[in-house]
C-alpha cells in the first residue's frame, strides 16, 4: 500500500482526549496477553486503524469500545471471530487486517491452509457452524445489505439469531476499519506485509 496520507501521532504529540484513547488501548484487552502483531512502532505511535481513531478522538472512542466489544465480548467461538474478520480483510483487501488477523487465527487454531483459502475466497469447513458463519459473512461482503428471507432463516436456524446478529456488527465493524485504513492509505507495519 502507498504511504500514510495521515500523520500517525507521537504519544507526546497527544492532546488530553487523544492521549485517554491512547491509553485505553494500550492497556486495554488488546494489549494483554501475548502480542501477535505489533499494536505499536517504536516510537508509540499506533498502527493500523488505531493510529486513526486518535485523530477523531470521540468517534475514535466509540469505535474502539465496539471493537472491543466484537472481540472479547460475544458468544462467537475465537476461530469464528477470525475467520469472519479474515474474511472482511479478504474482500475489503485490507492489508493491516490481514496482517493482524492472520496471526491471531493462526494462534486460535486456524492453519495456514485454512487462512489461505480464507485470503482466495476458498474456505471449507467440515463444522456447519463455522460454515455458516463464513457464508453469511461473503453473502454480506457480496453487496448484500440484507439476506433474503429464505437466507435468513437458514443461516438464523443454523447460528441462532445472537450468532447472526453479532456477526452482521462483526462485518459492519471491520468494513469500517478496513475503508477507514484503505482511504487514508494505512497498511501493515513497514517490512511486515507479507510475514
Amino acid at each position: 500500500m502507498a504511504d500514510s496520507r495521515i500523520k500517525t501521532l507521537r504519544p507526546a504529540e497527544l492532546d488530553v482526549e487523544q492521549k485517554a484513547l491512547y491509553d485505553s488501548i494500550v492497556t486495554g484487552p488488546r494489549a494483554q496477553g501475548p502480542q501477535l502483531f505489533a499494536l505499536q512502532d517504536d516510537e508509540g505511535r499506533l498502527n493500523g486503524p488505531f493510529g486513526l481513531m486518535l485523530h477523531v478522538p470521540g468517534l475514535g472512542s466509540a469505535l474502539q469500545e465496539l471493537g472491543s466489544a466484537v472481540r472479547y465480548r460475544t458468544a462467537m467461538t475465537a476461530r469464528i471471530r477470525e475467520i469472519a474478520i479474515l474474511t472482511v480483510a479478504a474482500a475489503t483487501e485490507s492489508e493491516f487486517e490481514r496482517y493482524a488477523h492472520e496471526r491471531v487465527g493462526h494462534a486460535v487454531g486456524l492453519s495456514a491452509k485454512e487462512t489461505t483459502a480464507l485470503r482466495s475466497g476458498e474456505f471449507r469447513s467440515e463444522d456447519t457452524t463455522e460454515q455458516a458463519a463464513y457464508d453469511v459473512c461473503r453473502r454480506l461482503l457480496a453487496g448484500a445489505d440484507t439476506l433474503g428471507d429464505e437466507d435468513f432463516r437458514r443461516f438464523e436456524a443454523g447460528l441462532g439469531h445472537s450468532a447472526l446478529l453479532e456477526l452482521v456488527v462483526l462485518v459492519g465493524y471491520y468494513r469500517t476499519l478496513s475503508q477507514m485504513m484503505n482511504v487514508f492509505g494505512v497498511g501493515a507495519p513497514a517490512g511486515l506485509e507479507d510475514e
